[in-house]
């Protein structure tokens, strides 16, 4: 579980965050969700401790990460796996070299016990025969599968994935947000996830919340989206005429 608890941060005499507190909890995906300059990507840097806060404080389970020196900080890095968007994978390594790159860099496991790990987070996230394979020779989901097994390959308690589905089509999104549910589930992983996917929103949002300017507007999950009567959410996830319709259409209105 991941708390933040008041968070403000300013740059200046902007103040981009203005006091949230949110629980995320374990074996849930956890969507932040919110239109551009609503502070999502400061708040999730906050969360992941690439940046601290101006007041606040997070907590991982029972440690307050905003007190944590730098050398604390690499230790509790090892318990943190990162998707980035667009994957972020180094084009002159393999599918294999790729995943293996955590591994080198934060254990002294044998070559054997990589190789084996490495085989394991392959099958997990459906990869097949592409071991040897580089990035520019796999599809876009692919791509996001082999970033999927990266950020999983230390088997990390908490998961942070910024817009995982960023230049994917509607249905490889879908399979990607399952694989990334399905992962917390069987991990017992606090995973978070920073989107702007509505079908993401609707399909996993299991512990939604919804940023606006700053602040913390709503907090719910997907059943509750449909029924909610916070204004300022329905002008953002039903913004189309047609998805209002579709709404109305789903209350029986």
């Amino acid at each position: 579980m991941i708390r933040a608890i008041d968070i403000k941060k300013s740059f200046g005499d902007v103040e981009v965050l203005k006091g949230i507190s949110s629980t995320f909890e374990k074996s849930k995906t956890n969507l932040i969700i919110g239109r551009s300059g609503a502070g999502k990507t400061v708040f999730l840097k906050i969360l992941v401790s690439l940046l601290k806060p101006t007041e606040g404080e997070v907590w991982y389970d029972d440690v307050n990460v905003t007190q944590l020196n730098k050398r604390q900080l690499i230790d509790l890095r090892k318990s943190i796996g990162m998707l980035f968007q667009g994957s972020a994978l180094f084009d002159s390594m393999t599918v294999e070299e790729n995943i293996r790159f955590p591994l080198d860099m934060f254990t002294n496991m044998t070559k054997k016990e990589k190789q084996m790990r490495i085989d394991e987070q392959i099958e997990v996230v459906e990869l097949g025969q592409s071991h040897k394979k580089y990035p520019g020779e796999i599809s876009g989901g692919m791509q996001k599968r082999v970033g999927i097994a990266r950020s999983i390959v230390l088997r990390p308690r908490y998961l942070f994935c910024d817009e995982p589905n960023s230049g994917l089509d509607p249905k490889t999104s879908l399979v990607i947000d399952k694989l990334i549910q399905s992962i917390t589930r069987e991990n017992d992983m606090t995973t978070i996830i920073n989107t702007h996917d509505m079908n993401s929103v609707m399909e996993i949002g299991e512990n939604i919340n919804f940023l606006h300017l700053g602040k913390l507007a709503w907090v719910g999950n997907k059943d509750e989206v449909l029924e909610s009567d916070n204004e300022l959410l329905q002008n953002f996830i039903f913004a189309s005429p047609f998805l209002q319709r579709l709404r109305k259409r789903a209350l029986g209105k």
